[in-house]
């Protein structure tokens, strides 16, 4: 096992690496050399939209953007032609031989509640629709969310003595660099087997140290009122993301369906309709497949959202259930890597590099 200065070197020159990349596809994609490379548009992820927090351990970091760098992307890609579509529209966009422009379709996953208070307004100041995706036992308080919990006990502790699932380990968790190369073991460990019973034993040990997992969720994230009232604002849908947020390739067919279908109940009894569309929680190949593809299809979505990186393409009307989208990641916060991701170009050439 790596120690923590390796695990935190390998994070910085993945970091910059990504950086130079993308440094490097917004001078090229300036050419207009390859405009073909940005297909039909792309469908964004979002997850927390508030002000930076400038934290020294913030191992979530990636999932916040500030408003003003929304701001930003949304007038950089309509700068660049991008017409703004919302994602249930989305087939019918792709469907039309007379688009007036590539895509551009907005998405924020798991319903926390700065999406109303700092992401709405941005929406609503350019005219952008948007779907949030909920998961229903975060809006219940009956589900903690893993990453936030984790986050708020390794920052107060100065060892972590857990159970990744092969009996207990001892790690030092004194400075910053321990703390992430702890979190990262979390992640792993939660990424590789099934998550509820690790999740399960990461609550009770939080609770020990007197944090409430479901409280932090009811910090974060929007509850049913709220979500109702949203929801009846012009711009905005609700999409579904399961029950409990688990990763689906690690559940059996009925757990696995059983979370799809129930997410979508849910859902149904805040708004008063069955949702139009449902996100893979995780949402990478790891976490979703043909297996999931099909029941979410089966269940009665118009479509489904993966996080498998890449824009829209003319093939995608025949993979809804499968549909790519590009993260907006807090560590790369400038609108010009906005529109280097939109361009195309770095799915084109990871394709390439694969063979």
């Amino acid at each position: 096992m790596f120690g923590p200065n390796t695990v935190a070197a390998r994070r910085t020159l993945k970091r910059a690496a990504i950086q130079s990349g993308l440094e490097a596809v917004s001078l090229f994609s300036k050419t207009g050399l390859m405009a073909s490379a940005r297909g039909l548009g792309a469908i964004f992820t979002l997850h927390h939209v508030r002000p930076a927090m400038n934290k020294s351990f913030d191992p979530a970091a990636h999932l916040s953007v500030t408003p003003e760098f929304l701001d930003a992307s949304i007038a950089r890609l309509k700068a660049d032609g991008h017409v703004a579509v919302a994602l249930e529209e989305l087939p019918e966009f792709l469907a039309n031989p007379d688009r007036p422009g590539p895509a551009m379709v907005f998405t924020l996953d798991d319903g926390y509640r700065d999406n109303d208070q700092f992401a709405r307004p941005v929406f609503e100041k350019h005219g952008v629709p948007y779907t949030i995706f909920i998961t229903g036992g975060f809006v219940d308080r009956t589900q903690s969310i893993w990453w936030e919990t984790g986050e708020q006990l390794l920052s107060q502790a100065d060892e972590f003595v857990f159970d990744f699932g092969n009996g207990e380990e001892k790690l030092p968790t004194r400075s910053t660099i321990e703390k992430y190369a702890a979190f990262d073991r979390l992640h792993k460990a939660l990424a590789c087997n099934e998550q509820q019973p690790i999740v399960e034993r990461l609550d009770a040990q939080a609770r020990s140290a007197a944090i409430c997992p479901t409280g932090i969720v009811d910090r974060e994230v929007m509850d049913e009122t709220e979500l109702r009232r949203l929801a009846e604002t012009p711009l905005a849908s609700l999409g579904a993301h399961t029950l409990s947020h688990p990763n689906l390739a690690h559940l059996d067919e009925a757990r696995m369906r059983t979370e799809i279908s129930g997410s979508a109940e849910r859902l149904a009894a805040i708004t008063g309709q069955a949702p139009g569309t449902f996100a893979y929680p995780y949402g990478d190949l790891c976490a979703s497949g043909p297996r999931e593809y099909r029941a979410a299809q089966e269940t009665g979505f118009r479509l489904a959202v993966t996080t498998n990186p890449g824009t829209l393409r003319t093939g995608s009307l025949d993979n809804l259930f499968s549909l790519r989208r590009i993260s907006l990641n807090g560590y790369y916060q400038k609108c010009r890597y906005v529109g280097a991701l939109a361009s195309g170009i770095p799915f084109m050439v990871s394709r390439s590099a694969q063979g």
